[in-house]
């Protein structure tokens, strides 16, 4: 994925990853792609529930993403079906987000 991602995207320098990433990959990442990969890890003084810096981006948008009935479960036989209708949720997502009056303007 990070070969696809590099490749369509050439100014991506920056790619966050979670604790369980470390390793190897951090090396292969800058080696392979030139991309820098930032492992978010949870403290280990760190007690109960912690919201983690970058983290609660990727579980808002898995959150929305699951708000689509489709991909609550996985239905689907093929990737690029699957691909489809994770498109399909981020692109209503998007236009419920520039339907909505913004505050602050006129």
């Amino acid at each position: 994925m990070l070969e696809q991602v590099a490749a369509a995207h050439h100014r991506l320098a920056l790619v966050w990853a979670d604790g369980g990433y470390t390793g190897s990959l951090i090396e292969h990442c800058l080696a392979a792609f030139a991309l820098v990969l930032a492992i978010v890890k949870r403290s280990d003084n760190m007690k109960g529930f912690v919201v983690l810096p970058k983290r609660r981006i990727v579980e808002r948008l898995f959150a929305h993403l699951m708000r689509s009935r489709r991909l609550a479960r996985d239905f689907e036989r093929r990737i690029a079906s699957a691909e489809a209708m994770i498109y399909w949720s981020m692109a209503a997502l998007m236009t419920r987000c520039m339907a909505r009056p913004h505050r602050g303007r006129g």
